[in-house]
């Protein structure tokens, strides 16, 4: 008899999963408490790893393709080109798209109902769900959690409480001197362990954003640097991101059944830059292949590692000061940008072995600064 799956969460890697599982004939179920699949937009930018997962599913999403990084510190500057485009990507449009996807392929997609809790009668899961007519309860074999960092799935299977920090980038005008396939980025560690961004959506506008340990003056920040850059704040897009601090378990068996998480539900986040998206789409795979093909575990294995990469450059960055920046600038000479230019974010065992190999003096400034003033992970905002 085919299994029962309930996706608590229409997100991306929630629809992408419902996707996958309904293209195998497995029935399933996404419940996403809005009332409708309608989610607030948001500028993302992704490595080309996105369009090799997704193929013909990414087609609408893509609204610009980034061949430059910029990089800024104290008055240096490195420019580092692509060998392969980076993707500006429109969430909201991508999230729609995989839900068209999803229901093309048989998966049934339910806005307007809020899973509530979770529990089992020793043979299947009972999920509590609010909808406009009333609580109702629904039966299933498998659940899986992609309802975000706040997952109500993971609090209710007994999964701990994720720390998140605050993202904030305003829409600007595109400023008539820098090219719109260039992504400029500014280190400016007295205001933020991380960075600030500027990325064009189009000839036209693009945002400048910042993600800060400390949430109470994000705001502050962001139009300090708007002034800076003389841009102009159209709109605001805010978001709360997971902290991937160490690997979180996907998977808990309660009686005869199974619940899973996915993306954002369980830090399957790049900590060094934030980003989720490929690496929720990794997760689902991942899923994927522990429900439909009791897995061998490789894909999960190989995105532990990503992770735990990205966690350990984290560690080193969240300890530099501008100094620290302006001589990793200093090093990123014609060899170490081939890397860059070859290798993307989301090949972080390749990059840094190759980085390290072309540039071992970087090596030595990720020691110092690992060993006597890393302060990474924060406390929640």
């Amino acid at each position: 008899m085919s299994r029962e799956v309930v996706i608590v969460g229409g997100s991306a890697a929630g629809l992408f999963l419902a996707r996958t599982f309904a293209a195998r004939n497995l029935p399933v179920r996404v419940y996403e408490g809005a009332p409708s699949l309608d989610p607030e937009p948001r500028t993302l930018i992704v490595t080309s790893r996105m369009r090799d997962i997704l193929g013909p599913l990414e087609s609408g999403s893509i609204v610009n393709e980034i061949t430059h990084f910029e990089l800024f510190t104290n008055g240096r500057s490195a420019t580092v080109p692509l060998r392969r485009p980076d993707l500006v990507v429109e969430r909201a449009t991508l999230i729609k798209g995989l839900a068209e996807s999803a229901k093309a392929a048989g998966a049934c997609v339910l806005p307007g109902h809020r899973f509530q809790e979770l529990s089992s009668d020793g043979n299947r899961l009972a999920l509590t769900v609010e909808r406009a007519s009333g609580t109702e309860t629904v039966h299933a074999d498998v659940v899986v959690g992609a309802d975000g960092a706040a997952s109500r799935v993971a609090r209710t299977a007994g999964w701990p409480r994720q720390q998140t920090v605050p993202l904030l980038q305003a829409i600007v005008k595109w400023p008539k001197h820098v090219p719109h396939d260039r992504v400029r980025v500014w280190f400016v560690p007295d205001d933020t362990p991380y960075f600030y961004w500027l990325i064009p959506e189009s000839p036209d506008r693009g945002v400048l954003g910042l993600i800060a340990d400390d949430g109470s003056k994000v705001r502050a920040d962001l139009d300090r640097f708007l002034a800076k850059q003389a841009l102009e704040p159209m709109e605001l897009q805010a978001a709360r991101v997971p902290l991937y601090t160490r690997w979180i378990p996907i998977h808990k068996r309660i009686g005869e059944s199974d619940v899973y998480l996915v993306g954002d539900a369980c830090g399957q986040v790049k900590v060094t830059t934030l980003g989720g998206v490929v690496t929720g789409f990794r997760g689902a795979l991942a899923v994927a292949d522990a429900v439909l093909d009791g897995g061998s575990g490789g894909e999960m294995r190989g995105l532990r590692r990503e992770l735990d990469r990205h966690l350990l450059v984290r560690r080193v960055l969240h300890g530099f000061t501008q100094d620290d920046y302006s001589s990793l600038i200093d090093l990123l000479d014609a060899p170490a940008r081939t890397v860059l230019a070859t290798t993307t974010r989301d090949e972080a065992n390749q990059m840094l072995l190759r980085l390290c190999v072309r540039q071992p003096r970087l090596l030595l400034l990720a020691a110092r600064a690992l060993l006597t003033r890393s302060a990474f992970p924060v406390r929640d905002a």
